[in-house]
């Protein structure tokens, strides 16, 4: 009865991906994501006093539309720049080594005249000067290497979508692009800090506090490089 179960999640979910035979992978909605709830949320109405001096023969306008307005992302709904730039590499090696040596010896050659008595009651040959002797020796060595290299260079439009009360914003971008029957996809959330984000609106990825970038794609392509649903559950369920 489990194997059956199991074998039927695993028709159930070959099935789901049938519907995409002959056809490109289609894109995420963006209707119901956060970025889209915080883009069509409409903000506060910002109370006016009626009695203030009108300012519109100004040339200067403290609004976001304003030639010296502060034009950094600040607020729910607003859009910033993430800049990808990984270079990074590591290389690790160690080597363990251990030995040890050990050896034992006990005797009891004489003790009030009771060896001597416990000796004629023994096997020929025996004899506690000796009662009993032991030798030990063990030895490991191990050795590990590690080299990892990553680069990567991205840039993706990021939407605020909330402000949390000490000031952080917490932002989420996603990016689609398909080719062919191939579609790439970079995801990116986190939370900064408004002073982090430069005039010209960008933020790096290493002053994302909870970063969460993610670079990968789905397709024909995709589904060739990765085993099968078949060989995914041997793979975890053989133990040789």
């Amino acid at each position: 009865m489990k194997y059956s179960v199991v074998f039927l999640a695993l028709l159930v979910t070959a099935c789901g991906k049938l519907d995409q035979v002959g056809r490109a992978p289609d894109f995420s909605p963006v209707e119901g994501s956060g970025q889209h709830s915080a883009m069509y949320s409409a903000p506060l109405p910002e109370s006016a006093d009626p009695d203030a001096p009108s300012d519109a023969s100004s040339l200067w306008t403290g609004g976001s539309d304003s030639l010296f307005a502060d034009r950094r992302a600040a607020r729910r709904g607003d859009i910033l720049t993430v800049v990808i730039e990984i270079d990074d590499s590591a290389q690790i090696s160690n080597t363990t080594g251990r030995s040890r040596k050990g050896s034992q010896k006990a005797g009891l050659p004489s003790l009030l005249g009771i060896p001597e008595r416990i000796e004629q009651s023994l096997p020929e040959g025996a004899s506690l000067d000796t009662a009993f002797e032991t030798d030990s020796s063990s030895t490991f060595k191990g050795s590990g290497n590690v080299a990892r290299k990553e680069q990567l260079t991205l840039r993706v439009a990021a939407t605020v979508v909330e402000e949390l009360p000490n000031g952080v914003l917490h932002i989420e971008g996603q990016q689609e692009v398909r080719v062919n029957y191939e579609l790439r996809e970079l995801i990116v959330t986190g939370y900064v800090r408004p002073i982090d984000i430069s005039r010209q609106n960008e933020i790096t990825y290493d002053k994302i506090a909870g970063a969460r970038i993610a670079y990968g794609g789905r397709g024909q392509i995709t589904d060739v490089q990765q085993p099968t649903y078949g060989q995914q559950a041997a793979d975890i369920l053989l133990p040789f």
